[in-house]
């Protein structure tokens, strides 16, 4: 695939455009992994291609998967460029934090036409780095929000614990659990001490076109499919011009990729990762796979439809 790399100087936005079929004028706008231009983002713009899409890769920065009052503006710029492209139907995907940013970011521009949030929450979330302060893999922001809008930071839920409980408690819950990371917990207790206000809660109705969330029960990073229902709630309840599909599984673990698209990630051992990162994927391989199958089929089919 050809690329096309973006600079926040020179286009306003972080990214890499990887171009799709030449006929083709539907776009998605893809955040997954640490970089626009890492294995993870290239085999999800890969499979995104192989879908009859061109794919736009974005990241917060040059290599970092920190959220700290991230510009919603950059999604505008992006937006242009696919634009310029000659492409009409715009979409955007993320999985677990930029699942989140994903439907926040849909919920501010309406020319997105398809959301795609994998294992996402129904809030904002707190803004983190992950820059191994005092020693701890990632640690929550000051008084920051993970996403802004002219220039001031969204509401949000603010985490239950501050640096370096907060890290020291997800290091605590995975050892119990036997999982790589788990925060689980963590999430239900920040509800508990501050429930969710309805300015830090997204948006999903102001989303135009089609959403898609996915989620597994045993996801342990936090309650997914809780929140993807409240989201299905919501939207029951408030006047909307989107329509809805949760594709909801008992297995999946936070993971909840495309099989293809986790395949080309890692060839090899792409089962073997998601085994060694989570508990219930050593208990249920099997079904975990089944889950991964179904959403490639299902998402491929949403996006060739579109």
């Amino acid at each position: 695939m050809k690329k096309q790399v973006f600079t926040l100087d020179n286009d306003g936005f972080i990214g890499a455009y990887y171009g799709g079929p030449e006929n083709s004028k539907k776009g998605v706008i893809l955040m997954l992994g640490d970089s626009s231009e890492d294995r993870m983002a290239r085999c999800g713009a890969k499979w995104l291609v192989d879908n009859g899409c061109h794919a736009l890769c974005m990241s917060a920065d040059k290599k970092d998967y920190g959220h700290h009052n991230y510009p919603l503006e950059r999604f505008g710029y992006a937006i242009s460029f696919l634009k310029s492209k000659g492409i009409e139907k715009i979409g955007i995907a993320g999985a677990s934090t930029t699942g989140m940013m994903a439907l926040v970011v849909a919920s501010y521009y309406p020319e997105i036409a398809l959301t795609i949030a994998m294992s996402p929450p129904d809030f904002v979330m707190e803004g983190f780095y992950q820059d191994g302060k005092d020693g701890a893999h990632e640690r929550p922001g000051d008084n920051e929000s993970s996403v802004s809008w002219k220039g001031k930071p969204l509401p949000y839920l603010p985490y239950a614990y501050r640096h370096p409980e907060y890290w020291q408690k997800i290091v605590e819950e995975s050892k119990e659990g036997g999982d790589k990371i788990a925060s689980r917990k963590m999430f239900d207790e920040s509800e508990k001490r501050h429930p969710i206000q309805e300015d830090e809660k997204i948006k999903v109705e102001r989303i135009h076109g089609k959403i898609v969330l996915v989620g597994a029960e045993d996801d342990v990073l936090w309650d997914t499919c809780k929140y993807i229902r409240r989201m299905e709630k919501r939207l029951s309840e408030i006047p909307h011009e989107c329509e809805w599909e949760s594709l909801l599984y008992e297995h999946g673990t936070h993971f909840v990729f495309p099989e293809s698209m986790l395949r080309s990630m890692l060839p090899v051992v792409s089962g073997l990762l998601v085994k060694f990162m989570f508990k219930a994927a050593r208990q249920y391989p099997k079904e975990c796979k089944e889950t991964r199958i179904d959403i490639d089929r299902k998402l491929s089919r949403i996006l060739r439809k579109w």
